[in-house]
C-alpha cells in the first residue's frame, strides 16, 4: 500500500499492533516512502493533538490503551485472592483499564501498593481489559512527606514535621496544588534524589491549619498511612447487615452478662458473668462466662468488609477520635453488645477451682441480651460499698460473684508468675474544642484487673480448644528476651544495686524478683522501664512459641474481634472446628495465615507508633505555654547526642542536648548507658533524679527541648570554656601518633 492512509486506518492498525508504534513501523506497514513520510507525520501529529494518540519519544500509541510493557501498581485483591493492577501513568479520559495479574509459581508475593514492570496482553470478553505477567519489581513508590508549607518567590518549601527530619523540600510553582502559606500538606517526591541541593516534591493533599486541635491525630493518620476512609462497597455491606435471629444458637438472653468498660468506651465487644460452682466435686470453685461479639457472622471471608478489615489489621485509638477496623454500622451498633438489645455472640463457659485453675471450657455460638453497660469506676465503687442506681440491682447477683472468681484467678496468677510490670497509663483529657485540659495517670482498679484476668483466661481457652481440635489459627507469640538485651538489663540492675541471677533459663519469676527488689525505692520506675525495653515485640503467627510475658504455653487473641483482625481469625477457626456454619476459616485463608500474621503485626506496630506520636504532640501542645517552667523528672534514656528525661507530672519525654550539658566533652558508654564528663567525671545514668527547665515545645513534631539544672539535687560542675572541636581532634590525633612512635621504639 503506497497511498496515504486515513486517520481511522492508522488508529485501527496501531490498535491491532501495539508493539509496533514508531513512525517507521507505521510507514513500513502502509508502504510509505520518501516525501510521503511528511504527510504521515502530519496525520500522526494531528491525531496526537486531537487526543487519539499519545506521542512518546519516537512512538505513537492509543491514548486510551496501554503499551505492551507498563509500570503498574497493585490496586486491590478480590474475594478469590486475585490481584488487580492499575497503571502508574494514565492519560486517557476514562477510568484506567482493569488489569488482572497472572502470577507464575516463581513470582514473589505482591501486596496492595507494590509497583512493578509488567508485560500486558489485551483480552476481550472478560471483566478486565488486560492480563499482566511480571517482569521485575521496581521498588517502592515515591517518598511521602508531611510538613508545613512555606511560600517563597520560587514556589515554596515544605518543612517536615518528623522529629528526625532535618532537610526541607522544594516545591516548584506548578506543583503547589493551591496550598497556602503555613498550611499542613502531604507531598511526594518528584524526580530523582538530588545529590546536592534540596530534594523536589509536589503537594498531593492539603490538610489545613496545623494549629487546629483536631489536626493532631490527623497528622499521625496521614504520616503513618493509616486508612481512615471506608470504600463505598464496604459501607454498603455494613449498612445492609441485619440483626441475628436465634435459629440454632444457644439462647443466653436470660443470663446477666454485663459489659464493663471505660466510661468513654466507643464499643463493647465483651461481656462476663460468674457464679459459684454447685458441683460437689469442685468445692469453692466458680463458673465463669465470657461472651464476645460474633463479628464473624457479619464479616464473611473474602467480602469487601473482610478485605478492608485485613488491610487495616486493627482499630487505632487517639484521644480525640478512633480509626475503626470496621464501619460504624457494625463496630458501634450490630457488633457492639449494647444494653437491652439482642446481640449475636460467641461465648465460653469455663470452670475453675478454688485456686483459680481452669478445669474445663465449652464454647458455643449464642444470642445474648446484656442487662447493663457498666464502667470500671462504678463497678469498683459498688464493690467498695458505694453503689449507684445502676449498679445496686447487680451488686449481689453479678458484681460480688465476679470479684469472688477474680480472687481465685489472682491465686493462680501468683503461682504462674507472669511479668508484673508497674507502669502507669496516661490519660489525656480534651475539651469540646479538642484542646488538652489535663494530663493525668489512670488509676489501676481491681475492676480493671478483673476484666483483664477474665479475658486472658478466655484467650487461653480458645487457644487450647483449637489445639485440641488440631485447627489452624493465629497465636499471640511473645518470645523471651535476647541474650544481648538481657545482659544490658543485668548491667543496669547491677549499677542500681540489684541482682538478676545469671547462668539459668530465664523465667518471668526471675524478672519479678528483680522488680520486687526495686519496689518502693528511687530505682523502681527505672527498673520497670528497663525490664519493658528488654522485652521482644509480641507478634501473630500460625506457629506456637508461647507467650513469655504472660508465662503461658498456649495463647491466642479471641476477645476483641471488633478492633483486631487476629481475633476474627480465631473466631472463624472456632466456627470451623465446631461445625457451626459455613463462615469459618476457608482454605485460602489457612494457606496465607503466615502472611496475614505478618501483615497485622505490622499494622499493630504502625498504630502503636501513631498513637505514641499523637500523645507526644498533645503533650507538647499542652506544655507550649509553659516554656521557662522548671520540672522534676528522671533520666529515661541516654544517647550520644543527649539525655531523655521523663517529667513527673505529665509523663512527657523531653531531650537535653549534649551540647547544653556543660563546658566539657561527655563520653557516651553505650553498654553502661552513661554520659561521663571528660574533666569533671560527672556521670549521667538511667534513673537519676533531675531538675530541668522547659526550653522549647514544638507541637507540630511533639518535640520538647529541656535544659538540665540539677542532677541528683546538685548542679553540674562548671569546667570552664569548652575546647573547640578542631582542637580536640588534633589532640586525639597527636595521642595516636605518640602511641605509634612508642610502639615503634619498643620494636627497635
Amino acid at each position: 500500500m503506497s497511498s496515504i492512509p486515513t486517520k481511522d486506518e492508522v488508529l485501527a492498525w496501531i490498535s491491532d499492533h501495539p508493539t509496533q508504534t514508531s513512525k517507521r513501523d507505521i510507514a513500513k506497514a502502509f508502504g510509505i516512502k520518501g516525501a510521503a513520510r511528511i504527510d504521515l507525520k502530519r496525520i500522526l501529529n494531528e491525531l496526537a493533538d486531537e487526543g487519539h494518540l499519545q506521542k512518546r519519544r519516537k512512538t505513537y500509541r492509543d491514548a486510551d490503551a496501554l503499551p505492551p510493557v507498563s509500570a503498574c501498581r497493585v490496586d486491590q485483591v478480590d474475594e478469590n485472592g486475585d490481584l488487580f493492577l492499575e497503571p502508574v501513568e494514565w492519560s486517557g479520559e476514562d477510568a484506567p483499564p482493569k488489569i488482572l495479574f497472572i502470577p507464575k509459581r516463581t513470582d514473589p508475593a505482591l501486596g496492595v501498593g507494590d509497583r512493578a514492570l509488567y508485560r500486558l496482553a489485551k483480552v476481550t470478553n472478560e471483566d478486565h481489559a488486560y492480563e499482566a505477567r511480571l517482569i521485575r519489581r521496581i521498588g517502592d513508590g515515591p517518598s511521602k512527606i508531611l510538613g508545613l508549607f512555606k511560600k517563597t518567590a520560587e514556589g515554596g518549601r515544605i518543612i517536615p514535621i518528623d522529629k528526625g527530619a532535618d532537610k526541607e523540600w522544594r516545591v516548584p510553582p506548578g506543583a503547589m496544588s493551591g496550598a497556602k502559606d503555613g498550611e499542613l500538606v502531604e507531598a511526594e517526591q518528584t524526580g530523582p534524589k538530588a545529590r546536592m541541593g534540596l530534594p523536589q516534591a509536589r503537594i498531593v493533599s492539603r490538610l489545613g491549619d496545623p494549629g487546629a486541635a483536631r489536626s493532631v491525630s490527623l497528622i499521625a493518620i496521614h504520616q503513618h498511612g493509616i486508612p481512615d476512609a471506608f470504600p463505598d462497597e464496604v459501607i454498603a455491606e455494613a449498612e445492609a447487615a441485619e440483626p441475628v435471629q436465634l435459629g440454632k444458637r444457644t439462647d443466653l438472653r436470660d443470663m446477666p452478662l454485663v459489659t464493663i468498660d471505660p466510661a468513654d468506651a466507643r464499643d463493647h465487644d465483651d461481656a462476663c458473668y460468674a457464679e459459684a460452682d454447685d458441683d460437689p466435686k469442685n468445692p469453692g470453685g466458680h463458673v465463669l462466662w465470657v461472651a464476645i461479639a460474633d463479628v464473624a457472622h457479619y464479616v464473611q471471608p473474602g467480602s469487601a468488609l473482610d478485605r478492608e478489615a485485613r488491610k487495616r489489621g486493627n482499630s487505632t485509638y487517639f484521644p480525640d477520635r478512633v480509626v475503626p477496623m470496621l464501619p460504624e454500622a457494625l463496630s458501634g451498633d450490630l457488633c457492639s453488645l449494647h444494653e437491652g438489645v439482642d446481640r449475636a455472640c460467641v461465648a465460653v463457659r469455663m470452670v475453675i477451682d478454688a485456686k483459680g485453675k481452669k478445669l474445663s471450657q465449652t464454647f458455643m455460638r449464642g444470642l445474648m441480651r446484656s442487662p447493663a453497660s457498666l464502667n470500671y469506676e462504678e463497678v469498683q465503687a459498688a464493690f467498695d460499698g458505694a453503689s449507684n442506681d445502676k449498679t445496686a440491682p447487680f451488686l449481689d447477683s453479678v458484681i460480688r460473684p465476679l470479684y469472688a472468681a477474680y480472687r481465685a484467678l489472682v491465686t493462680a496468677r501468683a503461682s504462674r508468675q507472669p511479668l508484673n510490670l508497674d507502669l502507669p497509663e496516661r490519660r489525656i483529657a480534651l475539651n469540646e474544642a479538642g484542646r488538652v485540659i489535663s494530663v493525668a495517670f489512670r488509676d489501676r482498679l481491681d475492676a480493671h484487673k478483673l476484666i483483664e484476668e477474665f479475658m486472658v483466661l478466655a484467650n487461653v481457652a480458645a487457644a487450647e480448644t483449637l489445639n485440641e481440635k488440631k485447627s489452624p489459627l493465629l497465636f499471640r507469640v511473645h518470645e523471651e528476651p535476647s541474650p544481648e538485651k538481657l545482659e544490658s538489663l543485668r548491667e543496669i540492675a547491677t549499677a542500681s544495686g540489684f541482682v538478676l541471677a545469671k547462668g539459668q533459663v530465664l523465667q518471668t519469676r526471675h524478672l519479678n524478683q528483680l522488680l520486687s527488689q526495686a519496689a518502693n525505692t528511687e530505682h523502681a520506675e527505672l527498673m520497670n522501664i528497663s525490664a519493658l525495653r528488654s522485652m521482644t515485640q509480641a507478634y501473630y503467627a500460625p506457629e506456637n512459641f508461647g507467650h513469655f510475658g504472660l508465662a503461658l504455653r498456649n495463647y491466642a487473641h479471641f476477645t476483641s474481634p471488633i478492633r483486631r483482625y487476629a481475633d476474627l481469625i480465631v473466631h472463624r477457626a472456632l466456627i470451623s472446628a465446631h461445625g457451626w456454619g459455613n463462615d469459618g476459616l476457608d482454605p485460602a485463608e489457612i494457606e496465607r495465615l503466615k502472611e496475614t500474621g505478618e501483615l497485622i503485626s505490622d499494622t499493630e506496630r504502625r498504630s502503636m507508633v501513631a498513637e505514641r506520636d499523637t500523645t507526644d504532640r498533645y503533650l507538647a501542645s499542652f506544655l507550649a505555654d509553659r516554656v521557662g517552667t522548671e520540672f522534676e523528672g528522671r533520666i529515661s534514656g541516654i544517647v550520644k547526642f543527649g539525655v531523655f528525661v521523663k517529667l513527673d507530672d505529665s509523663g512527657a519525654d523531653g531531650l537535653v542536648p549534649v551540647s547544653t550539658l556543660g563546658r566539657e566533652y561527655f563520653v557516651h558508654d553505650r553498654d553502661a548507658q552513661t554520659l561521663t564528663g571528660e574533666r569533671s567525671g560527672a556521670t549521667l545514668s538511667l534513673g537519676q533524679r533531675v531538675l530541668v527547665r522547659l526550653a522549647e515545645a514544638t507541637p507540630a513534631t511533639g518535640g520538647l527541648t529541656l535544659e538540665l539544672l540539677e542532677l541528683d539535687g546538685k548542679p553540674l560542675p562548671n569546667t570552664g570554656a569548652p575546647r573547640r572541636a578542631g582542637t580536640r581532634r588534633k589532640l586525639i590525633k597527636n595521642r595516636e601518633k605518640g602511641a605509634k612512635l612508642k610502639k615503634k621504639a619498643r620494636r627497635r
